[in-house]
Formats: C-alpha cells, structure tokens, sequence
C-alpha cells in the first residue's frame, strides 16, 4: 500500500442535489424503504431558537440545538418518536411508551444540513441517534447499495423530499487516528487491513469523499486484540465526481497515518491478498441479493444523479485503471458503477450479471 495524495481532486463546492424520481420511488416502495412520515424535513426548519452544541472538551461541535415553542414542540416529539417506530421496529407503536426525544441536534454546514434526533429511554436513560435529511438521489443510492453490498446494513426510510437515516455507531475516523493508532502492533496490523477492505469496498461501489471524518470505526475486542471495521455516514458522494481517486481513500491525506501503518506492516502481497478477499465477498453478496440488484440497476442507469463532463472525465479514467473498453458508451454514473461491477465479477470470479 502506498502513500498518495489527492491532488487538486476536490469535492464540488456545492454539490447538485437530485430529486428522487418515480422510478427510484417505486423501487424503494417496493423494498419497504417507503413511508409515510408524520413529520417533514421542512417542519423542523420551523424550530423558534438554537443554541451551540459544545462537546464535552467545551469545542464547539459546529451543530445547533433547536428548539421549538409550547404545543408545537410536544407535536414534533410526538412524530419523531413515531419515526424511531418505524425505523426500528417496522411502526410498532408499543415501543413509544417509555420513549422521548431528548435533544433535537442541526448542522449548518455540508450539502445536507441534518437534524439529528436523540431519542432517550426513560426506564434506563439509554440513547440512541436518527438522522432527518432532505431526500437526494445520489444519497438514496449510496445508502442503498451500501445496504447490499457492504458487511453491515443500514436502514433508512423516505417520504418525498425527507430521509430517514439510523445512526451508525462508532468513534469518528479522524478521532480515532488521533488518539487509536497507538496500540499493539498486531492492532495496527489489523487497522491497516480494515482500511485495505474499505478502501475497495468505496472504490468497487464508487463511494467518493471517504476522508477520515465521513466514517467510523466499530471496534469489538478479541481474543488476543481487537476487530476493527470501518463504516461510512456520509453517502452524499456516491458516484457523483468525475476523478477515479476521488473513490480510492487512499489517496485522501487525512488518511495518511493509516496509509503508513500499511506500509510499515504489510507487504504488497499481502495487501493484494485483502483486495481479493473483499472482492470475492461483495461479489457473494452481489449473488445473495441477485435480484434486488438487478432491480436496483434496472432504476439507477436510467436516473442522472451526476453532470455529463463528470461521467465523460470518470468514464475515460477508469478505461485507462482496467485496460478496458467496456466503459464506452456508458452514459450515466450509474452505467459506470454497473460496468464496474461487472468487471469485478467477470474478471476476479469469472461469474456475470446481465439487467
């Protein structure tokens, strides 16, 4: 694994948000992702004051909690609780009892302007997280396609122009390589190897921006150390920039710390060996929900969720990266991950997909 950086390859300042169109609705609708939300993205925006959100270390965390006045206020608990039902446990309302929102968290900066919802058991003052966005396309299919090909699935929910996101639990990537990367070293050896699956994992799927703080790390303690396996939360970027390493987190330098300690741990070899065991998995995936993904497809070649130069630029780099013609006359991002997908099956495990 070597060490790259990202050379003038930056994200869009602003990047387009595409609206979800009826096809993709249809095939949410038709895999239970469809639901009628009491409560809107746009409701919340109605909050009547904020405050900063400080950290325990008294930084500012760059969120605001909102507030909303008298009746109005309980009327959103009340519909944001009846959200956690149906995200967790498909709109059993039982559940509700014991439950209240304990903060209503928004973030002001990045393209999708959450709320983050706390939600808090009374009987054991236990909290979990829900994420309230607006609907955007490209967001759609990256939470998608993470649902069916990566180690770890993810629900969400849309209701027209509102998202429905679960929290994904884990220690943020950029803390983690501040204060987690001084441990043993058959640790980091495994840190190292988690970091070589996911960065295939991004690049087979097309998932781009996965610098250190658009992911986590769950850790789970082991036998002689500890298990490591990053997960991504920010799905804004699925196959949406025109730069092949746009895709690769290797080459994002706030990743550099973990790059190194590849390279101090892992020869080449070993490395290629973790590329094809990531490889060999998704396309187990791919075959589990064979259908599902032919479905999904079917939606996401005919929808653009990117602009023409972006799919011409990326079409052309990743011809050069496979030795491959087979990009051509794609004409959609998602052609282009389709194509990828493909090459994977047909070139590493000699097996096909056809829409």
């Amino acid at each position: 694994m070597t060490e790259r950086k990202l050379k003038g390859n930056v994200p869009s300042k602003k990047k387009v948000v595409f609206p979800v169109q009826p096809e993709l609705e249809g095939y949410m609708r038709q895999y239970n992702r469809v639901a009628d939300l009491p409560v809107q993205y746009d409701d919340l925006l109605r909050y009547d004051s904020s405050v900063p959100l400080f950290d325990l270390a008294g930084n500012d965390t760059l969120w605001e909690t909102v507030y909303f006045l008298g009746n109005h206020e309980q009327e959103i608990h009340d519909a944001l609780t009846n959200i956690y039902a149906l995200l967790k446990t498909d709109g059993d309302t039982e559940v509700t009892k014991h439950l209240s929102v304990a903060r209503i968290d928004y973030c002001t900066f990045g393209n999708s302007k959450p709320f983050r919802v706390r939600i808090i058991n009374r009987l054991n003052d236990n909290y979990d997280h829900f994420y309230v966005k607006r609907a955007d396309a490209s967001r759609v299919y990256g939470l998608e396609l993470e649902y069916l090909l990566s180690p770890s699935n993810l629900r969400y929910l849309v209701d027209g122009a509102t998202l429905i996101e679960e929290h994904v639990a884990g220690i943020p990537g950029d803390d983690f390589i501040k204060r987690g990367l001084e441990t043993t070293t058959f640790n980091q050896t495994r840190i190292a190897k988690e970091f070589v699956k996911f960065n295939e994992r991004c690049f087979v799927r097309l998932l781009g921006d996965m610098r250190s703080y658009n992911y986590v790390l769950d850790i789970t303690p082991d036998i002689e150390g500890n298990q490591y396996r990053m997960r991504a939360i920010d799905f804004d970027q699925q196959s949406y920039e025109g730069w092949k390493s746009f895709y690769l987190p290797q080459y994002f330098k706030e990743n550099n710390p973990i790059i190194f300690l590849g390279i101090k741990h892992m020869a080449p070899e070993t490395v290629k060996q973790y590329q094809l065991e990531e490889r060999s998995l998704i396309a187990t995936r791919i075959m589990s929900y064979r259908q599902q993904v032919k479905d999904l497809f079917r939606v996401m070649v005919r929808d653009q969720i990117s602009q023409p130069q972006k799919v011409d630029q990326l079409k052309k780099e990743l011809q050069i990266h496979h030795r491959s013609e087979a990009f051509t006359k794609c004409r959609t991002m998602g052609d282009i991950v389709f194509t990828n997908l493909k090459l994977l099956l047909q070139k590493d495990f000699r097996q096909s997909i056809e829409l």
